[in-house]
C-alpha cells in the first residue's frame, strides 16, 4: 500500500486530499501545517510520497524540500501548486522535488500521480520539463558527454525518451519492451550517471544533447 504525508497550511484542503487517498487505498500516515513540521512527519514516518504546498508559513515547500532530499529521506516529494507555471514550483524541482500536481486537479490524477512518484515516475507536463531544462541551460556546460560512455546503446535511447518528458510506460510502448525492463533501465542509468532522480536526468539528457531543443 502507498503511503503519503500531506504538508499544507490549509485544513480544508487536507481534509480533501485525505478523503479522496484514502477511498482509493492510499494509507495517509499523517499531516502537517507548515514546512518545518512537514520535515520532521516525513523523517519520523518515511512515507512513500510526501504532499508538500509550494506556499506555506514559516517554511515554504521549496526549503521543506530541500531539507526532505538533504536527509538522505527516500521520501519523494510532489509540490502542491495554484498556478501551472509557478516559478516557486521550478525552484523546488531543482531542489529535488519529484513532481507537481496543481490543486484543482481532479481525484483521479491526484491518485495517479501520487502512486507514479511512489513508482519512481516524475508526474510533470511538457511544459514544466522545458522550464526546468532552461532553468539550467542558463549555467556553464558542464563537460557531461563523457558520461553516456558507460551507458548502453539502449539505455541512450531511455535516457533520451526520458529527456524529452515521456512516462516509464510511454517508453515502454515505444521502445517495445516490458515496464520492468524499462525500470531496470531507468535504474542503471541512475546508477552509473551517478544522479540522485529523474529530474537530473532529464537535464542531463538536454546538455548532452540527447533531446532536440525544439
Amino acid at each position: 500500500m502507498t503511503s503519503v504525508v500531506l504538508v499544507d497550511d490549509q485544513q480544508l484542503i487536507r481534509d480533501g486530499l485525505r478523503l479522496i487517498l484514502e477511498l482509493a487505498g492510499v494509507q495517509v500516515l499523517g499531516e502537517a501545517a507548515d514546512g518545518a513540521e512537514g520535515v520532521r512527519l516525513v523523517l519520523d514516518t518515511a512515507p512513500d510520497v510526501a504532499l508538500v504546498d509550494i506556499r506555506m508559513p514559516e517554511l515554504d515547500g521549496v526549503e521543506a524540500t530541500r531539507r526532505i532530499v538533504a536527509s538522505g529521506s527516500r521520501t519523494r516529494v510532489l509540490v502542491l501548486t495554484t498556478f501551472e507555471g509557478e516559478e516557486l514550483t521550478y525552484r523546488a524541482l531543482e531542489a529535488g522535488a519529484t513532481g507537481y500536481l496543481l490543486k484543482d486537479a481532479g481525484g483521479e490524477r491526484l491518485v495517479a500521480a501520487v502512486e507514479a512518484a511512489a513508482a519512481g515516475e516524475m508526474p510533470l507536463a511538457p511544459t514544466v520539463v522545458a522550464r526546468l531544462v532552461a532553468a539550467y541551460v542558463r549555467r556553464p556546460p558542464a563537460p557531461t558527454a563523457d558520461r553516456l560512455g558507460t551507458l548502453s546503446e539502449r539505455e541512450r535511447d531511455v535516457l533520451a525518451l526520458m529527456g524529452a518528458g515521456r512516462s516509464n510506460p510511454e517508453i515502454a510502448a515505444e521502445l517495445f519492451i516490458s515496464l520492468a525492463t524499462v525500470k531496470s533501465h531507468v535504474r542503471h542509468i541512475l546508477a552509473k550517471l551517478d544522479l540522485r532522480d529523474r529530474p537530473q536526468a532529464i537535464v542531463l539528457a538536454h546538455e548532452c544533447g540527447l533531446v532536440g531543443s525544439g
